[in-house]
């Protein structure tokens, strides 16, 4: 094994980040990636320096390694930007705040509104169909409403 390393060449190095990145494809996540990589470049780096010792090209391997999942993190960090329309992919949130007038009657704390052309589950206090209510909340699909107050 330890003449194994002592003999590292480029080849190996490339293979290495080789199968680090087909290992990536069947699905790591992104994290074989940044390690395959360096891999790579220590392959690269041990092409262009060939007395390169074995114990550096590992040195310079856990290096890069770590450098290259840094940076892709921080990359990532600093692409986040907040959404221009916060409320996509969130079903019913367009809702809290509007009124509405029941469609059905809410009976034993269940009943529906028709919103644009949806019909929408509710919870709150008992009342009659046709009652103007306000929704203040949402919990997954069950828009939670009460009754509007009447100046």
């Amino acid at each position: 094994m330890m003449n194994f390393l002592q003999h590292l060449t480029f080849w190996d190095w490339l293979a290495f980040g080789t199968l680090l990145l087909i290992l990536e494809i069947f699905g790591a996540g992104g994290y074989l990636l940044w390690i395959g990589i360096a891999a790579a470049c220590v392959g690269a780096l041990s092409y262009l320096f060939p007395e390169l010792p074995w114990a550096w090209q590992f040195f310079l391997f856990a290096i890069l390694s770590v450098l290259t999942a840094v940076f892709w993190w921080q990359r990532q960090r600093s692409a986040k930007k907040p959404s221009e329309q916060p409320g996509l992919n969130q079903r019913g949130s367009e809702f809290i705040g509007r009124n509405f007038v029941l469609h059905e009657a809410i009976v034993g704390g269940r009943g529906k509104i028709k919103a644009g052309d949806s019909l929408w589950l509710v919870s709150g206090p008992d009342l009659p169909a046709g009652t103007p209510i306000r929704v203040v909340g949402q919990d997954g699909v069950l828009l939670r409403v009460e009754a509007e107050q009447s100046n």
